[in-house]
C-alpha cells in the first residue's frame, strides 16, 4: 500500500492534518494508533476549544473531527507501527501485523502518554483501582472513595468529572499550592466532594484484587499515614511517545521530537505535531494549528518534489 501522506496518530493533530491533506486531494492514511482520537478522547469536556459555546465531549470532539476528515477522503487504519525506514524513498513503514506502507512524507503526530506514579502496587493494580482515564472509567467508582495526584489541569478537571459518580475525592499534591487555571481551582474549592492533601506524595498503592488504599509521605516531616481509598487515579504530567523515532529523528533533553516553526523535522519528508512536539502548551487547539502546518508543510514539499522531478525529466529529455 502507498500512500503520499501518512499520518501517525490520531488525536487533533493528526485529524486536522488528514483534513488539511484530504482537501489538498492527498489521500492521506492515518493510523490511528494506541488511543483513537489521542488524549482529548479521554477528557470528559472540552470547554476552550473554539466554536463549542456550551462545550463538547472529547469523544464527541475527535469522531467529528475524524468524520470530517474522511469526508474529503483521508483513509484510517487501527494498527501501530513498529518501525520506519527512512534511508529509502518513499519511506516504508512497517506495522505490528508486518504490513509494509510506503509513503512519500510522514507527519508525525503520536502525541504523549501519562506518567505514572512508579510507586509499588502501582502496576499490579493497574485497571484494578488504578487508572489513568476518569472519563472511561468513572461510572466504576459510583459512591466510593478514590484519590486523585497532581495539581494541573487534568488532575482538576478529571477530579471535577469524577465527582458526578465518587462520595468523597481527595487530591494528592506536592505543593502547597495548584497549578491548574483560576476557574478550575474555583470549582474544585468550591466542590463539597474534594478535599486536599498538600505537601505530600502516594508512596505505594496497597491491596490484594483491588484497591485498597495508599501510603501517603507527608513531605514537609517525612512522616507517612495510610488512607483506606477504592481508587487512585494519578495526573502527574506526560511522557512523549517518541520511543519508535530514537535514533532516527532529533529529540530533546525530554523525548519531545525537536521541530522548526514549520513542524519540520531533521528529515526532509518528515514533519511532526501535536504533543509529541509541545510540551508547553498542550492544549487541542494548538495541536490543530500545528497538524494544520504540518499538512500544508507536507503538501507543498510534495510539490517542490514533484517540480524537480519534471526538471530534471526535462533536462535530461
Amino acid at each position: 500500500m502507498h500512500s503520499k501522506v501518512v499520518i501517525i496518530g490520531s488525536g487533533p493533530a493528526g485529524l486536522t492534518a488528514a483534513l488539511y491533506a484530504a482537501r489538498a486531494n492527498l489521500e492521506p492514511l492515518v493510523i490511528r494508533g494506541l488511543q483513537p482520537g489521542g488524549l482529548i478522547a479521554t477528557t470528559s469536556e472540552v470547554e476552550n476549544y473554539p466554536g463549542f459555546v456550551e462545550g463538547i465531549g472529547g469523544v464527541e470532539l475527535a469522531d467529528s473531527m475524524e468524520k470530517q476528515a474522511a469526508r474529503f477522503g483521508a483513509q484510517f487504519k487501527d494498527t501501530l507501527v513498529t518501525a520506519i525506514d527512512a534511508s529509502v524513498r518513499p519511506f516504508v513503514i512497517t506495522t505490528d501485523g508486518g504490513e509494509q506502507v510506503t509513503a512519500d512524507t510522514i507527519i508525525v503526530s503520536t502525541g504523549a502518554s501519562p506518567r505514572k506514579l512508579g510507586v509499588l502496587g502501582e502496576e499490579q493494580l493497574a485497571n484494578r483501582g488504578v487508572s489513568y482515564c476518569a472519563t472511561c472509567d468513572g461510572f466504576f467508582f459510583r459512591g466510593k472513595k478514590v484519590v486523585v495526584v497532581g495539581g494541573g489541569n487534568s488532575a482538576l478537571d478529571e477530579s471535577l468529572f469524577l465527582t458526578r459518580f465518587v462520595d468523597e475525592l481527595i487530591i494528592v499534591h506536592r505543593r502547597d499550592s495548584l497549578r491548574a487555571d483560576p476557574v478550575l481551582q474555583e470549582r474544585a474549592f468550591s466542590n463539597e466532594k474534594i478535599r486536599f492533601v498538600w505537601d505530600s506524595a502516594v508512596e505505594a498503592i496497597m491491596g490484594n484484587e483491588q484497591v485498597e488504599a495508599v501510603q501517603i509521605k507527608h513531605l514537609k516531616d517525612g512522616s507517612t499515614s495510610e488512607l483506606a481509598v477504592d481508587g487512585v487515579f494519578p495526573y502527574i504530567g506526560h511522557i512523549p511517545n517518541t520511543k519508535l523515532f530514537v535514533g532516527l529523528l532529533t529529540l530533546d533533553d525530554a523525548g519531545y521530537i525537536v521541530t522548526d516553526t514549520r513542524q519540520r523535522t531533521n528529515i526532509p519528508g518528515i514533519f511532526a505535531a501535536g504533543d509529541v512536539v509541545d510540551h508547553v502548551y498542550r492544549q487541542a487547539i494548538t495541536a490543530a494549528g500545528e497538524g494544520c502546518k504540518a499538512a500544508m508543510e507536507a503538501t507543498w514539499y510534495l510539490a517542490e518534489q514533484e517540480h524537480a522531478a519534471k526538471k530534471a525529466q526535462h533536462a535530461a529529455g
